[in-house]
């Protein structure tokens, strides 16, 4: 049952990071575009608007990602020091904490979310739809947040950490 979870998980956060790379290409060719169009005096219509929106895209798309390859920043300084039962709880406790987080995120951009819908908000230059990123961040938080709270669940029942088989592949 894990087994099958883990596999749609992963696969989604494949998905995810996916897209998060395709934010990265569009953000560095919007980039490139703009300083190009600087030098000769005409300058990207929009860029910051695109810009703002794709970073989006980019931080949020591969979050999931670097939870799953253990990529947080962590501090690891007592970890020999505790035995590995004191350690696993300390890994639940962590990923548990993290999905609260992501949840949280989630749970307020949606309400954003509906705040830019129902007062049509729109950026300054192109007018594009604030709640599109919106709920792309959404999206890409709950989606971290299903994560963490997964690797949760596979530290308690079967005490595989997906983290640590990531790196030591």
């Amino acid at each position: 049952m894990l087994g099958t979870i883990r596999k749609v998980a992963d696969g989604l956060i494949s998905l995810s990071a996916a897209i998060g790379a395709l934010g990265l290409v569009a953000e560095t060719g919007i980039i490139l575009v703009d300083v190009i169009g600087r030098a000769f005096g005409s300058p990207l219509f929009g860029s910051q608007d695109l810009i703002t929106m794709t970073m989006v895209i980019l931080v949020f798309g591969g979050m999931a990602l670097c939870d799953r390859n253990g990529g947080h920043i962590s501090v690891d300084l007592l970890e020999r020091k505790f035995p590995s039962a004191v350690n696993r709880v300390i890994d639940i406790t962590a990923a548990l904490l993290g999905a609260l987080i992501f949840g949280f995120i989630a749970w307020s951009v949606w309400d954003s979310a509906q705040l830019s819908v129902m007062l049509n908000l729109s950026t300054n230059l192109l007018g594009l739809p604030k709640a599109w990123f919106q709920w792309a961040l959404c999206a890409f938080a709950a989606l971290t947040a299903l994560g963490m709270m997964l690797r949760a669940l596979e530290l308690i029942v079967s005490g595989r950490d997906i983290r640590k088989e990531w790196t030591q592949s």
